[in-house]
């Protein structure tokens, strides 16, 4: 998948939403059904707008930049009415959906379907994830699906249906249905015959299996505890000499690749990320090597906005020299999953950087809104001040980045102990993912330390020694945890010490550079 290039400075990705189908989009859909599954009959207009007028939640897409390249089709059921799940039909309505039951206890899934050009990009675990937020706001207690397994008839001549799927799950085959099902957190119930028998190409065989919703409850009366998970994981990454900007991208992508696979919501990588590829320019004086980055922008920014969209997952790309109206800034980006770019660029530069390289500071805090939470971008100087937390926290952010590039042990303290200081401070969750290894020859960018670590406040809810998970020092890797947000908020009220609230702004404050009061 490409796209046009386009002007650094106004770059987004392309833009990709989850959005319930509409009436509109009949054609689009039977169109990308044509597409999926030739020589099947594509939905009646009909069946569509009985769709829609039944359970207009439950029938869902992906858009990419107004094209519809997947969706889904489901209705709420009773689960101890149809045992058997054996005809599609009768469950179903024929498509129809008349049968939906918005007191039922179990979402049904009776279709999915990925755009073929756009296989890899993960789609369809984004309608599963989907699915499953209806299912937990709607409190049903499963989703079924009845699966189709089109790979079967490449096997048929060989081997049972049932010897396939067992096949399958032992992952000695691959089965473009069944596998990312099971893969999306699907379990095998058994196999259906006479399931679809339309469906050629799966012989007329289903797989039944079901998704269970930990945080069903039946009615009796019971006590829960809100939760709120956002999970994160950050990259340890090695420094390494480059060839070849084709090599930096195979890196990447392999640690985006490992990290996604624990469905994380947010992937860190390092500050200066991009400072390696220095390695494979001319030798210049270090300042104008710095500059010379800015001329891989467009390939830096195409990058990860195709891995953001491709792996699901939003990431902080670490951070990259950019020239803007002559001056050189150290800019962080925040690629969102839905294709769009956030950017923040570093506040306070470190003398070593403003003697070396010339970087400007810049002049705005941003906090940037996500599908999960408000987060913000704090590098590693910048966590070192701590009102620039402070206004974040004030303007509603929960988890704050900090990607990171210490050449020593002291430089890596000194950020160490300071992040940890600003989630005390501040009630908030702190994100570290720093750089290691080694380039030689590339002034102020040499030698790197690093031990990447999630962190918490220090109190009795969260980890001991508020450290949630972190990475041996100089050891290429990957950290994942699941953050509770929602505990970060009910902290910031009942904690052994309320940091927050216990301010006396009678005696102090903080005070933009326009005269407004932050903090």
């Amino acid at each position: 998948m490409t796209s046009s290039p386009k002007d650094p400075k106004t770059f987004e990705g392309r833009r990709l939403e989850v959005r319930p189908l509409r009436l509109e989009d009949y054609e689009k859909v039977t169109e990308l059904q044509l597409k999926c599954f030739p020589g099947m009959k594509p939905w009646m207009r009909e069946q569509f707008e009985s769709q829609q007028a039944v359970f207009p939640e439950g029938q869902i897409c992906v858009e990419l930049d107004g094209q519809i390249v997947a969706s889904s089709s489901s209705l709420i059921v009773q689960f101890d009415l149809h045992q058997d799940w054996h005809d599609w039909a009768v469950i179903a309505d024929k498509g129809y959906i008349r049968t939906h039951a918005p007191n039922g206890d179990a979402l049904y899934g009776i279709e999915i379907m990925v755009d073929p050009e756009y296989r890899g990009y993960r789609l369809a675990r984004r309608l599963y994830e989907a699915r499953k937020d209806l299912a937990r706001s709607r409190n049903l207690a499963r989703i079924m699906i009845g699966g189709r397994i089109p790979g079967y008839h490449h096997h048929a001549d060989e081997m049972s249906a049932e010897e396939y799927v067992e096949r399958v799950v032992l992952k000695e085959l691959f089965d473009p249905v069944l596998t990312t099902q099971l893969s999306n957190g699907f379990v095998l119930s058994r196999l259906i015959p006479n399931y679809l028998p339309s469906d050629g190409e799966s012989r007329g065989y289903a797989t039944f299996l079901e998704w269970t919703n930990g945080d069903y409850h039946s009615g009796k009366k019971r006590w829960f505890r809100a939760v709120e998970l956002v999970r994160v994981a950050a990259v340890q990454y090695a420094m390494r000499e480059l060839t070849s900007f084709e090599q930096f991208e195979r890196q990447c992508e392999y640690f985006v690749d490992a990290g996604t696979e624990t469905q994380c919501d947010f992937l860190v990588f390092p500050e200066r990320i991009t400072a390696q590829l220095l390695s494979m320019t001319s030798p210049k004086r270090p300042g104008l090597a710095a500059r010379s980055l800015h001329d891989f922008t467009p390939r830096y920014v195409e990058l990860f906005s195709k891995l953001a969209l491709k792996y699901a997952v939003n990431i902080i790309g670490g951070s990259h020299f950019v020239v803007e109206d002559s001056r050189l800034y150290n800019v962080a980006h925040l690629f969102h999953r839905d294709g769009t770019v956030s950017r923040q660029k570093q506040l306070h530069v470190p003398p070593a950087d403003r003697r070396w390289w010339g970087v400007t500071p810049g002049d705005a805090l941003h906090v940037i809104e996500t599908d999960r939470e408000r987060v913000a971008i704090l590098m590693s100087y910048d966590v070192q001040f701590p009102e620039l937390a402070r206004m974040a926290a004030k303007r509603g952010a929960q988890i704050l980045f900090v990607p990171f590039d210490t050449s020593d042990s002291d430089a890596y303290l000194r950020t160490r102990y300071c992040a940890a200081a600003r989630a005390i401070e501040n009630h908030v969750y702190v994100v570290m993912a720093g750089a290691t290894g080694n380039l030689p020859f590339v002034a102020n960018a040499d030698t790197h330390f690093a031990r990447s670590a999630i962190l918490t406040p220090c109190d009795v809810p969260f980890s001991r020694d508020g450290i949630a998970a972190e990475c041996p020092t100089n050891t290429e890797g990957v950290i994942v945890y699941d953050l509770d947000v929602e505990l970060l908020r009910r902290h910031r009220f009942s904690g052994s010490t309320l940091n927050w609230g216990d301010r006396r702004k009678d005696l102090y404050g903080i005070r933009m550079g326009n005269g407004t009061e932050e903090a």
